[in-house]
């Protein structure tokens, strides 16, 4: 079917097909696990056998007792886990003995930077939880949400993931959807937002921009209405290089690639002209990276999935980023934070968590920089918090971290700054920083409307 322009209604018809489609996907009695031995969004809530993986508790929504946060303004995270201290450090002396644990990207950070890269792993806690409306958003979804597409597209209800309890066929697909619909920062703006080059030898090349944007399905407004055509919106503005200084893109994300595509506008302050990208995402390097990040490697993975064969390999038991408070403090300096080869371990905090392991392999007839991606999607949120990356030759050549923390401002998991190791040169990029600004992620403070994201709003905010 033909896609479809994004700046207009789908086609009755279309509208007809997706609703014939839609269908139960779990019992009711498998749906009211859901806040029992399941939380409301699936994950497992005893812990491991082993006690190495705490049962969830969910005590708290919302800012913790104790804790002074001024929510909706940018105040950076505080860390309500403070006085923990590692149970345990993986480093390359001992790494063989959590071999089990560990991803092949961790190893091989490990085994290359075997004297300087260590993995803190602290006590697990599962403390956090999602808003009511949320979980019974999810219930339905377990009941009612469908794939549609060949998986390029699913039906279902805004705020929550649609598919809490993965199950039937294409399961890979349904995973997907959930690491890419989680309940998320209906708005979220960062008046600066950093991005640093780290070479080899430790050198950084800077990079600068503002972000604002408007995801459309946790609009409270929208919040369990029908799925509709627009996932997000988004404004970026370039900072730094100098050289670049006054570029502007805009871009729409649909919820269904087979009946909408990404669409993407940029201004060019030497032109003093806005024209529409001819393709934007897949592995298009990203602003400022030297190609050492694609556009598709935002969050892990983002955008159409349509040149991967996906492949769910279930949960395994992985030392992954959780809880990391403690790297987006306003105390942390750039200068501390970002160290030769990889950043500082000081700083980061992992802890043994179940994940779904989802691996996606080039189709023959598609082109892509990575032939394989593994990624590790926490089963607490349904967020992708690790990453390994593999050429065409079947070589491992990145691999990477989110760093996700509980933000108080909208009761949810946030994505903080992430790193991507190029293990080819042992350079790495540190994505999405702000922890030596002013102001961190201002999130749902609600003053974006999509009208502000468009190509006419792009050329009048440029001049």
């Amino acid at each position: 079917m033909k896609k479809q322009h994004l700046w207009k209604p789908l086609a009755a018809s279309v509208v007809l097909t997706l609703s014939v489609s839609a269908n139960a996907q779990v019992s009711a009695a498998e749906a009211a696990k859901l806040g029992n031995e399941l939380t409301c969004v699936g994950a497992v809530t005893a812990g491991n056998d082993a006690g190495t993986i705490p049962a969830f508790s969910g005590k708290w929504l919302g800012t913790p007792p104790g804790i002074n946060y001024t929510p909706n303004v940018g105040q950076h995270p505080i860390d309500p886990y403070a006085d923990d201290k590692p149970i345990l450090v993986i480093d390359g002396q001992n790494w063989e003995q959590y071999k089990d644990n560990l991803s092949e990207g961790q190893i091989a950070l490990l085994k290359r930077f075997a004297t300087s890269y260590q993995i803190p792993v602290y006590q697990g806690r599962r403390d956090f939880r999602y808003p009511d409306e949320v979980c019974e958003i999810a219930k339905r979804n377990a009941l009612e949400s469908t794939l549609v597409d060949g998986g390029m597209g699913f039906t279902g209800y805004m705020g929550a993931i649609p598919f809490p309890i993965p199950s039937g066929e294409n399961q890979a697909m349904q995973v997907l959807a959930n690491h890419n619909f989680p309940y998320r920062a209906y708005t979220e703006e960062m008046e600066k937002r950093d991005l640093a080059e780290v070479n080899n030898s430790g050198k950084v090349t800077w990079g600068r921009t503002t972000n604002k944007g408007l995801n459309i399905v946790t609009e409270p407004s929208h919040m369990g209405k029908p799925i509709g055509e627009v996932m997000a919106y988004s404004d970026t503005r370039t900072l730094l290089p100098t050289r670049n200084e006054g570029t502007g893109t805009v871009s729409i994300e649909p919820v269904n690639f087979a009946q909408g595509e990404r669409l993407a506008w940029n201004y060019n302050p030497g032109t003093r002209r806005v024209r529409q990208l001819p393709e934007y995402g897949f592995d298009t390097p990203a602003a400022g990276t030297s190609g050492k990040m694609t556009i598709d490697q935002d969050r892990l993975m983002n955008g159409s999935p349509e040149r991967y064969d996906w492949v769910l390999k279930g949960k395994k038991e992985i030392y992954v980023p959780a809880n990391t408070y403690k790297v987006h403090e306003e105390s942390v300096s750039y200068d501390e934070l970002l160290t030769p080869n990889h950043p500082n371990p000081a700083f980061m905090r992992y802890e043994l968590r179940r994940v779904w392991v989802l691996e996606g392999n080039l189709k023959d007839t598609h082109r892509h920089k990575y032939g394989k991606r593994v990624l590790y999607i926490d089963e607490d949120t349904w967020h992708g918090i690790m990453s390994d990356f593999y050429d065409t030759r079947g070589e491992l050549v990145n691999h990477a971290i989110v760093n996700y923390y509980y933000a108080y401002d909208m009761n949810a998991w946030h994505a903080g700054s992430s790193f991507y190791q190029d293990l080819a040169t042992g350079g790495y990029i540190g994505y999405n920083l702000f922890q030596d600004l002013e102001k961190g992620p201002i999130l749902n403070a609600g003053k974006f409307t999509k009208e502000m994201f468009t190509p006419a709003a792009l050329r009048r905010s440029s001049h």
